[in-house]
């Protein structure tokens, strides 16, 4: 595919990542965190196909709505649906103290036999269904009554609890997101506020589901985020189908307890050929949400930021394998596991630690803050230095805060610059770019194609293509005439750091992979889909 071309050159150390453009995909759809809302969730249980990047179509068993829901969060996100059967399941979004009721009806095929629901941290009342080893259960057509109080803020998941080898494997699983039921006051003051301010300022919408993931005024965040990580035997999905079939088509199967009306779904030896975030590998995962291609996998994955901003990763492990997910240009600073807040010995502060890679652990929730702003870059990112090309005697000002940031301008494109860095050159000699010498060399363009995806720019902000070519430079970027000189923005991939995990059926690239987009305040990230 075109794209996973594209990727493909990006999967370079260190330099690259940062360097590359992604002017290309300004349409490109953003996450978010979407879902529906309660407290009464109809869900049903039921099979279909999802859609996989190599053109193949994987049975799957998944919970989806059993009717329209009471509504989709956030609100103003555009061509939301949910089907009867999706992967992951609709992620259900309340509030901390509500009581939640799920319904959950079984149509799944008979042979499937019984299915339910596990809703761990959270004490359950059940109501109807028959008795299972884990769990109330719902047999073939029936339907069981879950209830709880949504009493811990954070990320939680849920999963099927009957025979949890198969039907977690098939799809059955899916996501549930408590909002505190108490906003802390610094959510709306000093930088959050300012955040806001740049975003009308702007013309952005926000599309949080709140301002805290907690009741805690670490918590605050600007835009968020929910990956689920899980991963696929297709030969495990192809033997169910096959005994499904074989079995409805006996007719032995007149009730659910009939002789010979069970599937015998070996689960071991397990061989993974799927590694997917939200239900899609790479690149289906940059398709918009609710795209009409994946009408079982409405979720994407496709985070996207200006510099400083707070960015709440929401991280499930759902499936049976733990994946060593890297997130380039930073750590990601813990704050909850399975919804309960790290803290230090006295309760007041977080004490969660900053990972290289967020490992998520099987049937393992977190949360998590990750930023960006290019400290340490030892250049300035947005090509401050002799003012732009088309007026060399214009600049934007950096007054530094007390941590050294430019975050007194909210309105000013670079607000939240690392002030230290203002001016200072990119290029080293011997392309001789920068006489006066700065900290990287760059690929010489007479010798390096770069390809449609990568600008050739290294900077942030409004006419980055001319400070690239002009006479303060001489970048020769390749193609620069094909995108617009108004946008620049940085690519940095995210991906599983098990090389298995970044293919698709054992094709590179793939699997568990991802863009993190960077854009100055200009551009304006839409969320909307």
């Amino acid at each position: 595919m075109p794209m996973m071309m594209k990727i493909a050159f990006l999967k370079t150390r260190l330099l690259l990542p940062v360097l590359v453009a992604v002017a290309s995909l300004a349409a490109t759809a953003h996450a978010a965190a979407p879902g529906i809302t309660g407290p009464t969730f109809n869900l049903t249980a039921q099979p279909a196909f999802l859609n996989q990047p190599d053109g193949s179509t994987v049975y799957s068993w998944g919970y989806g709505c059993n009717g329209a829901p009471s509504g989709f969060a956030p609100a103003a996100i555009a061509g939301a649906t949910c089907p009867a059967m999706q992967v992951p399941g609709p992620t259900m979004i309340v509030t901390e103290g509500q009581t939640v009721t799920v319904n959950l009806t079984n149509n799944l095929p008979t042979p499937a036999g019984n299915t339910s629901i596990l809703f761990p941290g959270f004490k359950v009342a059940t109501t109807g269904g028959v008795t299972g080893l884990m769990a109330q259960e719902a047999a073939p057509g029936g339907t069981v009554t879950y209830t709880f109080v949504a009493a811990k803020p954070g990320t939680h998941s849920y999963y099927s609890g009957t025979q949890g080898d198969l039907q977690v494997e098939m799809g059955l699983y899916g996501a549930i997101i408590v909002l505190p039921a108490t906003i802390p006051s610094a959510c709306t003051t000093g930088l959050h506020q300012s955040n806001l301010l740049a975003e009308a300022h702007w013309g952005e919408s926000d599309f949080r589901l709140a301002a805290a993931a907690y009741d805690h005024p670490a918590t605050c965040y600007d835009r968020e985020y929910l990956f689920q990580f899980s991963e696929m035997d297709p030969n495990l999905h192809s033997q169910a189908l096959a005994q499904v079939t074989a079995i409805q088509n006996s007719g032995v199967c007149t009730t659910a307890t009939a002789p010979g009306c069970s599937l015998e779904v070996p689960t071991e030896p397990y061989h993974p050929a799927y590694f997917m975030i939200n239900g899609r590998s790479m690149p289906d995962d940059m398709d918009p949400n609710y795209d009409t291609p994946y009408p079982h996998q409405p979720y994407n994955g496709n985070p996207h930021l200006h510099p400083g901003e707070q960015v709440l990763l929401r991280i499930i492990g759902q499936g049976r394998w733990q994946h060593p997910f890297h997130e380039h240009a930073n750590h990601v600073r813990i704050l909850a596991r399975d919804g309960n807040l790290i803290l230090t010995p006295d309760g007041v502060g977080l004490a969660g630690a900053p990972l290289f890679t967020t490992t998520t652990t099987p049937g393992q929730t977190m949360d998590g803050i990750f930023y960006f702003t290019g400290r340490g870059l030892n250049w300035d990112m947005y090509a401050h230095h002799a003012g732009t090309d088309s007026d060399p005697s214009a600049t934007l000002p950096c007054t530094p805060d007390a941590n050294g940031y430019n975050t007194s301008a909210p309105t000013a494109i670079n607000f939240w610059e690392w002030c230290a860095d203002h001016n200072k050159p990119l290029e080293v000699n011997p392309v001789g770019d920068v006489g006066s010498g700065g900290p990287v060399t760059l690929p010489n363009p007479l010798i390096l194609t770069n390809g449609v995806w990568y600008s050739g720019s290294p900077y942030l902000g409004p006419d980055a293509t001319t400070r690239a070519t002009g006479p303060n430079t001489n970048l020769l970027p390749s193609n620069t005439q094909g995108n617009p000189a108004s946008e620049r923005g940085w690519a940095f991939m995210w991906h599983s750091h098990n090389e298995r995990e970044i293919t698709t059926n054992n094709v590179f690239p793939g699997g568990m992979m991802m863009m993190m987009l960077v854009d100055s305040r200009e551009f304006v990230i839409d969320e909307s889909n």
